[in-house]
């Protein structure tokens, strides 16, 4: 079985990257960019709605 990315993209800064949903926070936690430290919840840096559904659906 394949495993599912989700895509990121730091509001702030415009660093963008992938990462597994099991590797990540829930999706209302707040979570910290890891190039420019900003704090928002997890669901704001997701790329697009089914980038944040993936993400609901697999944690």
């Amino acid at each position: 079985m394949e495993e599912a990315y989700v895509r990121l993209l730091c509001p702030e800064c415009k660093k963008d990257w992938e990462s597994t949903p099991t590797a990540l926070p829930k999706h209302d936690a707040t979570y910290h960019c890891p190039n420019c430290h900003a704090s928002r919840r997890l669901a704001e840096y997701t790329r697009t709605d089914r980038d944040l559904e993936t993400l609901k659906g697999l944690q």
